[in-house]
């Protein structure tokens, strides 16, 4: 196997949940408002899929979307003030937990209302059809928004104007915290697909190489034929919907036997299977290291000045010249 490649998946996967871990300790400690979802449990999916993409394509998601900015190559440091309402943060402040934003790296935000991104992200995909830059459109959402009216106006065009978008379900089991079997008829998710057609698939979203594998298949297809793709990818959050959310919906013994499953601590046993327990240590320290930093960083960091506070909110006077 290829030792690099393992060694930067667990990099980016553990970047991602001590992120979120130092995350919730600063929101418990009243230095984060407003909501927070953790996208702890989940890792693999976003890092699983991310890395199979080139620069040219373009990213959105939900505001569960702290892992997939990372994952996307987003600042931690950028991401961490963010959540602290600081200027230096990744939308300046402005955005807080639910919409992070990294237009360097073609990451188009986390969105708040639950499916908006799945329309917008075929008429991202559109965009790139038009122009022909060969890039693909992937837009991640959770289980929740399957039976949202814009997903299936989103699904429509994309399959009606053969769009070169990947469309992936990131099924934690959970829609807040009504349990899947409650709010579909059917435990899976890729047939709803059928409906429009689009090639489909559901993948193991605790094996990162599967996601990796069926991404990787979508965005050639997408790249070659401009035709979209529906995933489902079954995950697991370990948390609660938000933080406050306390998931008492669960059992403890549900949830430790889906930690049993949890894709860092399996994919850092293959790495000292192999004999890369050295470097696992050393990553462990680096990214410690890191997200000690960022935090740092944001609580240092200054608030945005009260004479910016409309900045962004209206157009020009003189738009559109």
């Amino acid at each position: 196997m290829d030792q690099d490649l393992i060694a930067d998946l667990y990099r980016q996967m553990l970047q991602i949940r001590r992120f979120e871990e130092e995350a919730a300790r600063l929101y418990t400690e009243r230095k984060i408002g407003g909501f927070l979802h953790l996208y702890i449990g989940q890792e693999a999916v976003a890092v699983g899929a991310l890395s199979v993409l080139e620069p040219q394509d373009q990213v959105m998601t939900g505001y569960r979307c702290h892992g997939h900015y990372l994952a996307r190559g987003g600042n931690a440091r950028a991401g961490m003030a963010e959540l602290l309402g600081k200027a230096t943060g990744c939308a300046q402040g402005r955005g807080g937990s639910m919409h992070f934003y990294n237009v360097e790296d073609n990451f188009l935000g986390g969105w708040g209302i639950v499916g908006a991104q799945v329309p917008v992200s075929a008429g991202v995909a559109f965009a790139q059809k038009y122009k022909k830059d060969n890039g693909v459109t992937l837009c991640f959402l959770g289980d929740g928004a399957i039976n949202i009216g814009s997903f299936h106006e989103g699904m429509s065009l994309a399959s009606l104007w053969k769009l070169p978008v990947i469309y992936i379900i990131e099924n934690n089991q959970f829609a807040m915290g009504t349990p899947l079997e409650r709010t579909a008829p059917s435990e899976d998710l890729s047939i709803r697909a059928l409906g429009y057609p689009m090639a489909s698939a559901t993948v193991d979203g605790h094996d990162i190489f599967e996601v990796r594998s069926a991404v990787h298949s979508a965005a050639q297809r997408a790249r070659e034929q401009k035709l979209p793709t529906l995933l489902e990818i079954k995950t697991y959050r370990y948390r609660g919907h938000s933080m406050a959310d306390p998931a008492k919906y669960r059992t403890k013994e549900e949830l430790e036997a889906q930690k049993a499953l949890d894709p860092i601590f399996t994919l850092g046993e293959k790495m000292d299977s192999l004999g890369m327990n050295d470097l696992r240590e050393k990553i462990d320290q680096e990214i410690e290291n890191e997200i000690q930093d960022a935090v740092q960083f944001a609580e240092e960091s200054p608030f945005p000045d009260e004479s910016t506070a409309l900045d962004y909110a209206y157009v020009s006077y003189n738009y559109p010249s």
